[in-house]
């Protein structure tokens, strides 16, 4: 049973949010958004646990795909940060505030980086490229990542100081755009570092909310060192360059950690966890 604890803290902390936001907003959307992820993630989790080779890929297109198709296409909400920027300038807790709290912001301290690994829209694609192990080492580029957190934040700012008229129209069209941007950049990143996770590392906006936080997460991947035998294959396998053999907080890119567990599928003695 132990071996089922992380899910069930998944499911738990998710539904625990359902409910929540159910009862004080007082729309039962929010019951069935939050349940559909958490019974989703949980799920994935549960069938890496039972060896299924399809577990994330599934996670990712469940709730990658309701994220963007559902939520973004078909009722019109900006889920990237240009829409948290927003709702939080119009001081409405809704739509990507609350999701920003949730995955972004305070969720990071249970599950890290999980959204990254098993959420994000963005990654679900870039996933499907074929360079799912880094062909080098980490490029010292981390830094532009600030640089479009404050083009976003700049962007939004702008258009409420100006007095822009049918702000929510142009947050749905700046979806459409940044999504394409997203993809477009990703891709051409991933070919030319032979890494599909660059753009993650390098130029996504959303790590500076999630970095800080994922450096007190209370699920990690844990070395058990009377096993280890230090033959590097985890961080070899590694999509984002971390050093699990480390189990301090301040280990090699800890807070990069996306939970994929390639490192536990990989580890020749079980050692990982």
């Amino acid at each position: 049973m132990k071996k089922y604890l992380s899910p069930i803290i998944i499911l738990a902390v998710f539904e625990a949010v359902a409910v929540t936001l159910w009862l004080t907003k007082d729309n039962l959307f929010y019951l069935f958004n939050f349940s559909y992820i958490g019974i989703s993630v949980s799920l994935g989790v549960i069938l890496f646990i039972r060896k299924n080779i399809y577990a994330i890929r599934l996670v990712q297109l469940l709730v990658g795909l309701y994220m963007l198709i559902y939520l973004g296409l078909i009722c019109n909400e900006n889920m990237q940060i240009e829409g948290f920027w927003y709702y939080l300038f119009t001081g409405v807790f809704e739509a990507a505030t609350i999701h920003y709290a949730v995955a972004k912001i305070f969720g990071p301290l249970v599950f890290g980086r999980g959204w990254c690994g098993y959420a994000c829209w963005t990654a679900m694609v870039l996933d499907f490229l074929p360079y799912k192990t880094p062909a080098g080492p980490r490029k010292k580029l981390g830094w532009v990542r600030y640089v479009t957190f404050a083009a976003s934040l700049i962007f939004v700012s702008a258009l409420f100081l100006a007095h822009v008229g049918n702000l929510e129209r142009i947050m749905f069209w700046s979806f459409i755009i940044g999504n394409v941007l997203y993809y477009t950049v990703g891709i051409v990143l991933a070919f030319v570092f032979k890494d599909n996770r660059a753009f993650c590392k390098y130029i996504c906006p959303i790590t500076v909310f999630l970095k800080p936080m994922s450096y007190f997460s209370l699920i990690r991947v844990k070395c058990d060192k009377e096993k280890c035998i230090s033959c590097g294959k985890c961080k070899r396998v590694c999509p984002m360059n971390v050093d699990v053999t480390d189990n301090s907080r301040t280990r090699e890119n800890g807070t990069e950690c996306i939970l994929c567990m390639e490192c536990v599928k990989n580890c020749p003695k079980k050692a990982l966890d």
